[in-house]
C-alpha cells in the first residue's frame, strides 16, 4: 500500500536514490548528497515549526509500506526568494507605430524578472517509474493541496509552481543554446547544476536587464517558450485542475512555463473537507461507484495522506483497519477528505 507523509531523517539515502533517477533539468532535486541532507534537516525543522515560517520546506515522500521503498517525492517551500534572488522571464509586448509611415509592429519581449519573490512554490515532484500508474501521480502531486487546505496560515497568498522546460531528445535545451548559451559560455547541465547547489549569482552578473526581443531568437528556442519537459506534462495537467494557470513567467534557462494561483482559490480550499471517521459504518472499499477520495490527518508533525474509494457522508468517513493504520488514526479522530478527481461528488 501507498502512503504520503512527511519526510524524517531516516529517509536521506533512498532520497538520494530517487534523485539519482531525475535526469536534468529540476534543479530543487540533484543526487549530491549534502544539498539533499541539508534540505532534508530543513524539511524536518519545518514539520517540527522550530524555524521561521517563510523559511520552511515541506518535502513528502510516497513510501511503498509493502516493501519500505520511496516511490516518489514532492514539496512545498514557504516562500521563495528571501535569502536569495529568484529571477524569472516575464513575456511582455512592446509596440513600435509610426502613422506616417503604415506601420504598426507588436514585438514579444522577454524581462528579467523578481516578480515573482515571496510567493510559495510547489517543486520537487519526482515519481519514480516503477510506480507510473493507476492513481500515484494524482496521490504525490495533489497530497500537498490537501495539505495547504488543512494548513493555510502557513502560506501566501500566491502560489507558483516551476514546470521543467522542454529538452531535446539528446538532453539539450533549444531555448538555452539561442539565448543562455551567449551569456553564460558554459554548458546547459553545469548551469542546471550550478543552480541547484544556490550560486545563482552568476545570473545577475551575467544576464542584460535590458528586455529582449523574442523575435531575434532561433526558431527553435522561440517555439519552445512556455512548452514543458515531456515527461513533466501529465504534472502540469494535474496542476491546472487544482486551479493553477499560465500566467506569462519563464524559467531563465530552459523557458518553461511557471503556473501560478491565488491559495484562496485552490480547488483543494474550496472543496476539502473535514469528516470524522466513524465504525458506524462499514468501509465502502468496492462501490462500482464509488469514487477515489483523498484522505489526511491533521497532524503538521507526521502528516500522512492515503487515497481510498471510502467517500465521506454526513461528515463521516469509514475506513478499513489497514488505512487507519496508514493514517496513523483511530475512530473518533478528524480527517480531511478531497475527492481526487475535479467533478462533482453525488454521494457527498
Amino acid at each position: 500500500m501507498l502512503v504520503v507523509r512527511a519526510i524524517n531523517a531516516h529517509d536521506l539515502s533512498a532520497l538520494y536514490d530517487l534523485a539519482s533517477q531525475v535526469g536534468t533539468g529540476m534543479t530543487t532535486l540533484k543526487p549530491d548528497m549534502k544539498m539533499l541532507g541539508d534540505r532534508l534537516e530543513i524539511a524536518c525543522a519545518s514539520f517540527a515549526e522550530t524555524i521561521p515560517v517563510p523559511q520552511r520546506d515541506y518535502m513528502f515522500v510516497m513510501e511503498d509500506t509493502d516493501t519500505g521503498r520511496l516511490a516518489g517525492v514532492c514539496a512545498i517551500k514557504g516562500a521563495v526568494g528571501l535569502e536569495e534572488p529568484f529571477y524569472n522571464y516575464r513575456i511582455g509586448t512592446l509596440v513600435h507605430s509610426s502613422r506616417e509611415l503604415d506601420v504598426f509592429t507588436r514585438m514579444e519581449t522577454l524581462y528579467l524578472s523578481n516578480d515573482l519573490t515571496g510567493s510559495t512554490e510547489l517543486c520537487s515532484l519526482f515519481l519514480h517509474p516503477d510506480y507510473r500508474s493507476g492513481n500515484n501521480g494524482k496521490l504525490l502531486s495533489k497530497s500537498r493541496f490537501l495539505f495547504i487546505a488543512q494548513f493555510p496560515q502557513l502560506f501566501t497568498e500566491k502560489l507558483i509552481a516551476e514546470m521543467r522546460g522542454y529538452q531535446a531528445p539528446d538532453g539539450s535545451s533549444p531555448f538555452y543554446e539561442g539565448l543562455g548559451r551567449h551569456f553564460f559560455k558554459m554548458d546547459f547541465h553545469h548551469v542546471d547544476d550550478l543552480t541547484s547547489l544556490g550560486k545563482k549569482s552568476f545570473i545577475a552578473e551575467l544576464m542584460p536587464r535590458q528586455p529582449m526581443y523574442v523575435a531575434y531568437l532561433p526558431d527553435e528556442a522561440q517555439e519552445v517558450i512556455g512548452k514543458v519537459h515531456l515527461s513533466t506534462a501529465p504534472a502540469r495537467r494535474l496542476l491546472e485542475q487544482e486551479g493553477l494557470h499560465f500566467e506569462g513567467y519563464v524559467d531563465i534557462f530552459d523557458a518553461g512555463p511557471v503556473l501560478q494561483a491565488r491559495v484562496s482559490e485552490l480547488r483543494a480550499m474550496r472543496d476539502s473537507m473535514p469528516a470524522v471517521l466513524s465504525d458506524a459504518e462499514q468501509a465502502d472499499g468496492g462501490a462500482a461507484d464509488a469514487e477515489p477520495y483523498l484522505v489526511s490527518n491533521t497532524d503538521l508533525q507526521d502528516f500522512r495522506m492515503i487515497v481510498t474509494n471510502a467517500y465521506p457522508h454526513g461528515g463521516k468517513l469509514a475506513l478499513s483497519d489497514d488505512e487507519l493504520q496508514l493514517l496513523r488514526c483511530q475512530h473518533g479522530d478528524t480527517v480531511r477528505t478531497l475527492s481526487l478527481n475535479p467533478r462533482k461528488n453525488p454521494h457527498a
